[in-house]
């Protein structure tokens, strides 16, 4: 059998038939039916002229039609394409039109910013929500009443998906994944982690992002069945009486989430069936750990490590041989490489580059070759995260080479952040660093110079300014005026002097 996603799906569910696989605001929905729903949606996607090859926008909140936008996309021989629902309009706009998506998929309560997002866009041919249809607006519903279509051809190397960075305008580039590796992931993700009787799972992460899809086509690999309950947003509450409830054994969380958890009084839940709690997407502080293990010690929090470039996972910790502090060990298949500035390979305990060389690995940023002729070289992913291998082959996430700042699980670049300060009348220079938050895993900071007009300008009129030019959680939350920013001995500015401030 070839790699094709669509196929997969396939197989899946001629081997494991029709029984209760998900559960999602108290109702649940059977295999065989989600199945016939997402041939019938291809069916209805072919017939609004959607191509092979296409990108399609998925900008939705969770919801089971998600999953089946992804299937039914890749039944049509179409490339889904994730774009998180915490977006700006602004950087919303930029993955549609980079993308130069055909389509985007959504749920009503994201309508207006897709609208806005895509007005002038002429591209953009349709936009189909899972509320009422609309002016120039279909109803995902009637799409559903087409015949299901048979799956379009595609080569295992043709693009799956087109997954963007987390950075905004300008910055925020395509990564090329093909069915080939999204199928090899997903298949590692179950030898390194699956765990005999282990099949109940609750999904709060985002599935329109790269884990997500991730952990559609995981699903598609486990050899029992898998039951899934999904929550449209995390909420540590609903969480908890969720996993009472359904008696969950395992849940993808980021470290943010974890905390939030750790706030509430786990002890007034039974939570004796869950044994597993994932955490990826930024590193996670030994006191969250140590107090699970003291609170409920029969959970195991088990790290891994991943980026869209490598189709979400390159290192995940065993079952029963979890190391903490530490990512794991590369999923079956991949190799992790640790090299210096000059290329060369460190040993165990030695700090340098993280490299990565696996069939999961992106086929290059789309439409950006001089990029992905500095990522990828001699058929090594170059991560631009800084870690070392420990003698057994474990591996542990040091700093990021690339000043990314991680606020609950989001990537926030600081140019973004210092590009907004300086639009600023007022503004002379700027400089944003992430610091360590217990709840959030960083916050993020701005040091800001004013100019001769600057006098009457306070620190909270430029977080307000910046709330609103950037939003969501890329806006600095605490701002230093200071006189001058400090440079490096070439001019650049000195991210390390400024973090040394908030020590």
């Amino acid at each position: 059998a070839g790699k094709n996603l669509a196929g997969l799906n396939e197989e899946a569910f001629e081997r494991r038939g029709d029984y209760p696989s998900l559960f999602y605001e108290g109702r649940w929905h059977n295999s065989g039916e989600l199945f016939e729903r997402s041939g019938r949606l291809a069916g209805g996607l072919i017939e609004l002229g959607i191509e092979p090859g296409e990108r399609v926008a998925v900008c939705m909140a969770n919801c089971p039609e998600v999953t089946l936008s992804y299937q039914a996309l890749w039944r049509a021989g179409a490339v889904v394409t994730p774009a998180m629902f915490l977006l700006s309009p602004e950087d919303l706009r930029h993955v549609i039109a980079h993308s130069e998506a055909s389509a985007v998929i959504t749920t009503p309560e994201f309508l207006d910013k897709v609208r806005e997002a895509t007005a002038g866009l002429e591209h953009v041919r349709h936009v189909i929500t899972t509320g009422s249809a609309g002016d120039r607006v279909i109803a995902f519903g009637a799409l559903e009443k087409s015949d299901p279509a048979p799956i379009v051809p595609r080569g295992d190397d043709d693009l799956a998906v087109l997954l963007y960075t987390g950075g905004t305008t300008g910055r925020a580039k395509g990564v090329m994944i093909s069915h080939a590796s999204l199928n090899f992931t997903g298949d590692a993700v179950q030898r390194a982690a699956h765990v005999d009787g282990m099949n109940r799972s609750l999904m709060t992460l985002p599935l329109a992002h790269a884990y997500g899809i991730l952990i559609t086509i995981a699903a598609l690999h486990a050899p029992e069945r898998p039951v899934t309950v999904l929550l449209r947003w995390f909420d540590p509450g609903t969480f908890l009486s969720m996993v009472q409830e359904h008696r969950v054994q395992s849940a993808p969380l980021v470290p943010s989430m974890i905390q939030m958890l750790l706030a509430q009084p786990l002890e007034d839940f039974d939570l004796s069936s869950l044994r597993y709690l994932g955490s990826g997407a930024a590193p996670l502080a030994p006191e969250p750990v140590d107090e699970l293990a003291r609170r409920v010690p029969w959970v195991s929090i088990r790290q891994g490590y991943g980026l869209s470039e490598t189709a979400a996972l390159v290192s995940t910790n065993p079952a029963g041989r979890e190391k903490p502090g530490s990512v794991g060990l590369p999923i079956p298949g991949a190799e992790v490489r640790i090299l210096d500035q000059s290329g060369r390979a460190l040993r165990p305990g030695e700090a340098g580059e993280v490299c990565v060389r696996s069939p999961a690995v992106m086929q290059g940023y789309w439409r950006a070759p001089e990029a992905t002729n500095e990522a990828i070289r001699d058929g090594w992913l170059h991560t631009g995260d800084i870690g070392y291998l420990d003698d057994e082959g474990y591996l542990f996430i040091v700093d990021r080479k690339k000043d990314l700042i991680i606020v609950g699980g989001f990537n926030v670049y600081p140019r973004d952040v210092e590009d907004a300060l300086l639009e600023h009348p007022s503004v002379a220079a700027a400089g944003v660093v992430g610091r360590p938050d217990a709840r959030r895993g960083e916050e993020v900071v701005a040091f800001v110079s004013l100019n001769a007009s600057g006098a009457g300008v306070s620190a909270d009129a430029l977080v307000a300014w910046a709330r609103e030019r950037i939003g969501g959680y890329k806006y600095p939350r605490e701002i230093h005026i200071v006189d001058a920013i400090p440079l490096t001995a070439v001019g650049k500015l000195d991210r390390k002097a400024l973090r040394a401030r908030l020590l």
